[in-house]
């Protein structure tokens, strides 16, 4: 495919980018094919070579590097150092021909020429329309006359004047990438036709040599007999402008005409042999381009007549029928073009007249807007304002009447603005500081409401969303003077002389009972103006709903126009939501301020004072959530260290006593009252409310029962101290108050845990590790003081499920994390208290077991029987009995018994070892049979153990088989 560039703009690839000679489809041999002047032979050269450049393959390159590369591997010669370029037609380069340069003038060539070639020569694109008129299409040309100056012309490109013709905006802009799809696509098919065609190139070429020989040749012989060639002329002469005044021109042209004598005589008979030769070859060169065209010549002389008659034919048709068109303008366009403006005239006059109807409507609008000023109906207002200002800049522009009244207009409506603002002002501060109805329920009424509405929607049209912050100043404002009056009023109903403090609440010198009633009636008051300040969010956000186009039910709302949009309606839900949750965060800090105050840690604060506090928070907690829709946490918080503090003093004060229980107990069995059995009855059913209620007959109090020896838990005696007792009552107090004050059930769950291990080490120091022979002046820890302090620890036990399901019972939402914690507190101490009745036991064992190894190992079998180790054994024995049988259950007896008497049979087994005794019915094997029976005596009378562990039987294993 020809590359061609023009009105299409087709951008021509630079000269590197394809080998001419090497295989590429754009060779010169195509663009010599479309010259005039080139003869037939060449045309047949050309038909031969372009199947064979055709078939061969495209030689492409991306860079010019690349190029130049090509260029010295296949299109030049080194001859003797020199190089010489071969790009060109027969392997010839037209601008260095056969000349050998260096290798840097080579590189300098080939940039020059080669690569940069198209840069530097302007060219001049061709195009469709820089194509030349063939000579009939000049001669028939109907805009010019007869011809007579044309043969004086030279034929070419200049026989016809050249207007330039813009280019086509119906064509597109096309591009070499345009073509690329289409290349892709054929290029199989093309390379089918070239293999067809490279076998049907012999025939192709002896057709061609046929019809050539049909045509009738013309010569191209000189006089002399040479050939003409155009390319024996030199190339100076063929130039457009022949400046001889130039000198390089002159002397190419007359070279030697400055020599001088023979030499110049010659030169110059030379120059005219050589002008006459080139002469006669453009005289043969036309003499035969004229022959060539001269059946066409002659042709377009013999037709010009002919087209002549036909044009005067054309001129007087043009006419006749200019003639009809005038007629038919003259009897029916005119009139329907009268008509047409006529009808425009008419619709001209109707936009006229409702354009002064429109004035006249806009010349009422400072009057309409007073009288509806006047009704408060401030949106109407503002939406005829936005009307008349559209209209004024729309339709009515340019009016000299109302050049004043956008102004006019635009002041009008800041001042309806400021008005609102101003209006809503006055009635946030008359609404909540008007007074409180009477009754803790009474329902709270929306002052004016109608005007509220007008005002609210006069602002929500001009958009101004602030009025809802306005009024949460305002009622912050008054929550804060509230408050003040409320402490004005206590402290004036006492004696004292106290000074405010900046914030308005003082309650330090007040007593706990006025300082109570004070946060009664702050709470009361704060609850009724929230429910007024939620009477107007109500307002609010109806009339934000019928605004915006939501539907309500209000009849008020009924014809309201929606002109909120969706972001501003959003923008208006929020702050109204911030509002309500703001005015109530408030309320609830400044009753926090209150409790959260110094007088509770002056004076002694009882459970009920604290419950009292309590049932207030709560009450003032739930009515706002009931208001609001939202828990608030600061009064809560406040309530909650306040109760922490009392726990505290209320945990320190019976952690204190319990210390000194534990130092002055001289752990023995103490009497139970019958107050402390009725609180284990109590306990037992998990009841902590019990109360000592004494008994009285006529007026006369009866005296209680006489104290008991045990305490009888579910049945079971418990002998115990007096710190147990103790211990017992004082967990009950944390239970009771955790009943009556669960907002700190958690705490003192906690420090139940704490006083409980506390008893728990400081009792096993007392007893276990001998602290009371220095704290409480004991002489020795007995088995007894074991025993009682290992009863005290079961009870705690038995205990410690009743404490831990009472505290469950107390926590509001189920098991949460921090109960799961405390529940794993009560497991902990209860493995503690577990090991430490542990170790009290191993403690009774390792004594008893330590005076049986030291009475075995001084014993020998010889009389007398019983000997003395065996009856200081039972005599231990005895003792230990008396010691813990009534303080330990039996079966717990039973256990350290048997324990005892397993490590005795071990003991004794080794000391027969040693003996070498041996069951051989022998004098030995006798006295230790009686020394048993002694011993199983004791065990019998003391009936510690099942009889049928107390067999004889059961002492045959003492002996080695």
């Amino acid at each position: 495919m020809a590359k061609f560039s023009g009105s299409f703009e087709l951008k021509e690839p630079p000269p590197w980018q394809n080998c001419c000679y090497c295989g590429s489809s754009t060779s010169t041999s195509s663009s010599a094919s479309s010259s005039a002047t080139a003869t037939s032979n060449l045309r047949q050269q050309q038909l031969q070579k372009q199947p064979i450049q055709q078939s061969q393959q495209l030689l492409s390159f991306k860079t010019p590097a690349d190029f130049v590369r090509h260029l010295r591997q296949h299109h030049c010669t080194v001859e003797g150092g020199s190089y010489v370029c071969r790009y060109g037609y027969n392997g010839v380069c037209s601008s260095l021909p056969l000349d050998g340069v260096s290798d840097r003038d080579y590189e300098m060539h080939v940039n020059r020429c080669h690569v940069n070639q198209q840069q530097k020569e302007s060219q001049v694109k061709w195009s469709v329309f820089s194509a030349a008129q063939n000579l009939p299409a000049v001669l028939n040309d109907p805009s010019r006359s007869k011809q007579t100056h044309f043969f004086t012309k030279k034929w070419g490109d200049a026989f016809v004047e050249n207007q330039s013709i813009g280019t086509s905006p119906q064509l597109p802009d096309i591009k070499w990438d345009h073509f690329d799809f289409y290349l892709k696509r054929i290029g199989k098919r093309y390379r089918v036709h070239n293999r067809i065609a490279k076998t049907a190139l012999p025939n192709s070429s002896s057709q061609n040599q046929a019809q050539q020989h049909q045509q009738p040749v013309v010569s191209d012989r000189l006089p002399n007999g040479a050939t003409a060639n155009l390319k024996d002329i030199p190339e100076v002469f063929l130039k457009h402008n022949l400046e001889l005044h130039s000198p390089a021109s002159f002397v190419a042209v007359f070279p030697g005409i400055g020599n001088d004598g023979e030499q110049a005589k010659q030169s110059s008979r030379l120059l005219q042999e050589k002008l006459s030769h080139y002469l006669d070859i453009v005289e043969v060169l036309i003499a035969k381009q004229v022959a060539e065209k001269s059946s066409a010549f002659f042709h377009a002389m013999t037709s010009q007549d002919a087209i002549m008659e036909q044009m005067r034919e054309a001129a007087t048709h043009v006419s006749r029928l200019r003639s009809r068109l005038k007629l038919i303008d003259d009897t029916i366009v005119r009139e329907s073009l009268q008509t047409i403006h006529l009808e425009r005239i008419r619709s001209n006059k109707n936009i006229v007249l409702e354009r002064l109807k429109l004035m006249s409507t806009v010349h009422q609008t400072q009057p309409m807007i007073q009288l509806l000023l006047s009704t408060q109906d401030y949106v109407a207002a503002l939406d005829l304002i936005s009307t008349t200002q559209e209209i004024l800049s729309q339709e009515l522009v340019g009016i000299h009447c109302f050049r004043h009244l956008p102004s006019q207009l635009s002041e009008m409506e800041r001042l309806i603005d400021k008005m609102l603002t101003t209006d809503f002002e006055r009635y946030s501060t008359a609404d909540l500081n008007r007074p409180f109805a009477s009754g803790q329920r009474a329902a709270e009424k929306v002052l004016e409401e109608d005007k509220l509405i007008c005002i609210i929607s006069g602002l929500l049209r001009k958009r101004n969303v602030d009025f809802i912050d306005t009024y949460k100043q305002e009622a912050i404002t008054t929550v804060r003077a509230i408050v003040k009056q409320m402490v004005i009023e206590v402290i004036a109903s006492g004696d004292a002389e106290i000074c405010l403090t900046g914030a308005g609440e003082e309650a330090q010198s007040l007593s706990l009972s006025e300082w109570i009633v004070l946060l009664e009636t702050a709470t009361g008051t704060l609850l009724k103006l929230l429910k007024r300040v939620r009477s107007v969010y109500d307002v609010m956000q109806q009339t934000a709903d019928a605004s915006a186009g939501k539907i309500t039910d209000d009849v008020s709302f009924i014809d309201t126009e929606a002109f909120l949009c969706t972001k501003d309606y959003e923008v208006v839900k929020t702050k109204l939501g911030n509002l309500l949750q703001s005015v109530c965060n408030y309320c609830h800090e400044r009753c926090a301020n209150l409790v959260s105050n110094q007088s509770l840690e002056k004076s002694s604060v009882s459970a009920e004072q604290i419950a009292k506090l309590t049932e207030i928070v709560d009450r003032f907690s739930d009515g706002c959530e009931d208001v609001c829709g939202i828990q608030s946490v600061p009064l809560k918080l406040a309530l909650r260290a306040q109760g922490t503090r009392y726990a505290q003093k209320f945990h320190s004060e019976r952690k204190s006593k319990m210390a000194l229980l534990l130092d002055s107990e001289r752990w023995k069995q103490a009497e139970v009252p019958t107050e402390f059995q009725k609180m284990a009855e109590s306990i037992s059913k998990g009841e902590f409310l019990w109360k000592n209620k004494s008994k009285e007959v006529n007026g006369t109090p009866v005296s209680s029962p006489p104290p008991q020896g045990v305490l009888l838990v579910d049945g079971q005696p418990f002998a115990l101290v007096g710190a147990a007792l103790l211990l017992v009552q004082i967990v009950s107090e944390y239970c009771r108050c955790a009943s009556q004050l669960p907002v700190i059930a958690t705490q003192l769950a906690r420090n139940v845990i704490d006083l409980l291990r506390t008893f728990n080490s400081r009792s096993c120091q007392l007893v276990l590790g001998a602290g009371a022979l220095h704290v409480a002046g004991l002489k020795t820890i007995t088995s007894g003081n074991l025993a009682l302090v290992s009863r005290a620890l079961q009870l705690v036990l038995w205990l410690l499920p009743h404490v831990k399901r009472h505290f469950q019972s107390l926590e509001p939402n189920g098991t949460s994390s921090g109960s799961t914690t405390i529940l794993t507190g009560y497991d902990s101490i209860e493995k503690d208290f577990a090991s430490h009745i542990k170790e009290i036991e191993n403690k009774v064992l390792a004594i008893v077991c330590d005076l049986v190894t030291n009475q075995l190992a001084n014993w020998d079998a010889r009389p007398p029987v019983p000997s003395q180790p065996f009856r200081n054994i039972s005599r231990q024995f005895v003792k230990l009995h008396e010691a813990i049988a009534p303080v330990l259950p039996d079966k717990q007896v039973a256990t350290i018994y048997r324990v005892v008497h397993k490590n005795f049979k071990d003991k004794l087994r080794e000391q027969l070892l040693r003996n070498n005794i041996t069951n051989n019915g022998g004098p030995q094997h006798a006295t230790v049979v009686s020394e048993l029976t002694f011993y199983m005596e004791t065990l019998r009378t003391l009936q510690v153990m099942p009889v049928e562990e107390l067999r004889d039987e059961t002492l045959d294993d003492i002996w080695l088989k």
